[in-house]
């Protein structure tokens, strides 16, 4: 497929994860990548993955949750594809705590990473993406739509997105951009990995949130990927302000149901 040939694509937290396999998917349809990442050895690896496909990638090494680096990652792939076609903000971490709990670091960290950033890419990239009509996915959680205990910041930042999503696809579809956004169920992504390592027994972390989904197991990156690029495509060309959730099914039960069998 080259549905996104000549497409100028910007992802952040494109050097793991979500990130990383969204960057290919677009590269092997066509599109040409900018990574940006803090980093840079996994930028490198993803960016030497891109090669075997018809397409161009380069990475660009930015703390995106300040803003003056973000806006200079906008410039830099500006510059490097001569025009910006696509964003897909991926970048994203967890931390632990109550509202008591949570550190006052912690706490500006989590916000600064998962909203900030969307906030401060988008600012700049918009007003590219005036000029080609362009395409924002953004990457949220299921905790945007439920949520576990001891993790006030994540899911304050996750529920925020959407808010953000929203925002800005009524904003400017008068200049035919499209907003959009992604709840993701538990993905086996280097997050997940960090998180299970918390526990004395990494393993039962994977089995339980096996065990969470109703399909019986959690998603791959290129899973999630797959509903970023066709959010970014023009088959979804009449979608706007909308948030996919690609969960495993992991939102559909009620609890207190007896099981039948």
């Amino acid at each position: 497929m080259a549905e996104f040939s000549g497409k100028s694509c910007l992802v952040t937290g494109g050097a793991s994860g979500i990130g990383a396999a969204t960057a290919l998917l677009l590269a092997e349809r066509g599109a040409h990548i900018t990574i940006v990442d803090c980093s840079e050895q996994k930028a490198k690896q993803v960016v030497e993955a891109v090669s075997q496909f018809d397409s161009d990638a380069s990475y660009f090494i930015a703390d995106v949750s300040i803003a003056e680096q973000a806006e200079k990652a906008v410039a830099y792939a500006v510059e490097k594809r001569g025009s910006l076609d696509i964003i897909s903000n991926n970048a994203g971490i967890q931390r632990y705590g109550t509202v008591e709990t949570t550190s006052l670091p912690d706490w500006s960290q989590v916000l600064g990473v998962n909203l900030n950033s969307i906030f401060y890419i988008c600012k700049y990239a918009i007003p590219f993406l005036k000029l080609t009509r362009g395409t924002i996915v953004n990457m949220t959680s299921v905790q945007a739509f439920a949520t576990q205990e001891n993790v006030a910041a994540y899911t304050t930042s996750k529920h925020a997105i959407i808010g953000l999503t929203r925002s800005m696809a009524i904003d400017f579809a008068h200049y035919g951009v499209r907003v959009n956004c992604v709840a993701p169920g538990t993905v086996n992504t280097p997050m997940l990995e960090w998180a299970a390592s918390l526990d004395p027994n990494p393993q039962s972390v994977y089995d339980a949130c096996n065990q969470m989904h109703p399909l019986g197991r959690i998603a791959q990156p290129k899973e999630i990927a797959e509903v970023v690029a066709f959010l970014a495509s023009d088959r979804a060309s009449f979608v706007t302000g909308a948030c996919y959730l690609v969960d495993g099914g992991l939102l559909l039960p009620i609890g207190g149901v007896p099981k039948t069998e």
